[in-house]
Formats: C-alpha cells, sequence, structure tokens
C-alpha cells in the first residue's frame, strides 16, 4: 500500500518562496509519474506540475518558470520549489503517484499567499 505525506505549507507573502516536499512509502516510486496538483477555494483540482521516471517534467501554464518540481528516488520524495508566489497561488496542494492500477493521493497541505 502506498502512502503519501506531503509538508512545507504555511503562510508566506507575495513574491515570497515555499519548498512542498511529498515522501511516499513503498517501492514504485522511482518506476511512476509523480505530481502535484492544487485545490482552491470553490475551484476544481488542477494540475501544477508532473516528473515522470524518465526525468521529464510538466508544468502548468500558471506556473511556468515560478515552479520547479524534482524527486529524490533515493529517497522516496518529490519536492516542489515554488518562487515568486501570488495571493491566486493559495490553494491546497497534493501529492499524486500515478501507478498503472491507480492513482495515490496526500492529504494535502495548505498554501496561503497573503500579505
Amino acid at each position: 500500500q502506498v502512502q503519501l505525506v506531503e509538508s512545507g505549507g504555511g503562510l508566506v507573502q507575495p513574491g515570497g518562496s515555499l519548498r512542498l516536499s511529498c515522501a511516499a512509502s513503498g517501492s514504485i516510486f522511482r518506476r511512476v509519474t509523480m505530481g502535484w496538483y492544487r485545490q482552491a477555494p470553490g475551484k476544481q483540482r488542477e494540475l501544477v506540475a508532473t516528473s515522470t521516471s524518465g526525468g521529464s517534467t510538466n508544468y502548468a501554464d500558471s506556473v511556468k518558470g515560478r515552479f520547479t518540481i524534482s524527486r529524490d528516488n533515493d529517497k522516496n520524495t518529490v519536492y516542489l520549489q515554488m518562487n515568486s508566489l501570488k495571493p491566486e497561488d493559495t490553494a491546497v496542494y497534493y501529492c499524486n503517484l500515478h501507478a498503472v492500477i491507480r492513482d495515490y493521493w496526500g492529504k494535502g497541505t495548505l498554501v496561503t499567499v497573503s500579505s
């Protein structure tokens, strides 16, 4: 059974930075796509960034140039470095592990961007 635990959320001022971490249990981490999604109040969950097992990354247009996804396969951990944060980045951020048979989700970590 895979478990995902996010950390690193919090309150930050506009223009600031945060780094989210997601630690995964299990042995399939290095073979799967990992992703970050977010859900703002009253909105649907949306893709933020993904990282494939082959090292390719993909970003939502709204975060390109500001956010960077990375992974450490030895630590079973995926990161999301968020720079130049904007109020519209405020959301609960969820870690996703995309396996062949199903998706796994963390419980989420809240990021609030406000002055």
